[in-house]
């Protein structure tokens, strides 16, 4: 049986970089403890705004927290009160730590083409699926939709679980173009993401190939 490896992991320090970029071996834990629970928050607070990756730096007694998003302006809402918001917000569960207080500085960046993002693909075919709609036709129309993008060079979306609420649950899955998921230098963008639906969790995954790396 095939050894399974996340994407992005197999390729970390070849093409790849860590979201968490900062290094201090004495607060190890207590700072992954903190990243953990500030991308959890981020997750339920601003879920259904299309963010694709945060990531987390940190310098002295600053944190930089980068939020890469396709809808910037429903998060910094009007005249930046949401970034504030959001904010005080982890200035309040920051506030426990035993370090004195820190500057927290929050920069929203867009993604100008979300199809080009499989974690904002993945979120799409997620939430037609929320809605009810039939699963072929959210996997055909999410695979033209990314492949019609010129960047892109082969694509693949699976579906797993109870599929339009059938008692025992299977995969489907359909894949255009190459993906050649062995190469180091193919730069391929993978996401898993969830559906919450009445009858059960589908597992959403997407695989974007967007040509090789040397």
């Amino acid at each position: 049986m095939a050894h399974r490896v996340h994407p992005k992991i197999f390729r970390i320090k070849k093409l790849e970089d860590w979201d968490s970029r900062w290094l201090d071996k004495k607060k190890l834990p207590r700072y992954l403890e903190e990243d953990f629970k500030i991308r959890e928050f981020l997750k339920k607070r601003l879920g259904k705004m299309g963010i694709e990756r945060v990531e987390i730096g940190r310098i002295a007694n600053k944190i930089n927290i980068i939020i890469h998003s396709a809808r910037p302006g429903l998060i910094i809402g009007r005249g930046g009160e949401g970034v504030e918001e959001l904010k005080r917000r982890i200035e309040g569960f920051l506030a426990k730590s035993k370090d004195k207080k820190r500057e927290i500085r929050i920069e929203i960046r867009e993604i100008k083409n979300p199809w080009l993002s499989a974690q904002l693909a993945g979120q799409w075919v997620a939430q037609q699926l929320e809605r009810r709609m039939p699963y072929r036709r959210v996997l055909k129309q999410a695979i033209e939709k990314i492949s019609s993008q010129k960047e892109v060079q082969g694509c693949r979306v699976e579906v797993s679980g109870r599929l339009n609420g059938a008692e025992i649950a299977r995969r489907e899955w359909i894949q255009k173009g190459r993906l050649p998921r062995q190469k180091l230098r193919a730069v391929i963008d993978y996401a898993l993401v969830e559906a919450y639906c009445a009858y059960g969790v589908i597992g959403v995954k997407v695989w974007i190939y967007k040509g090789d790396e040397f």
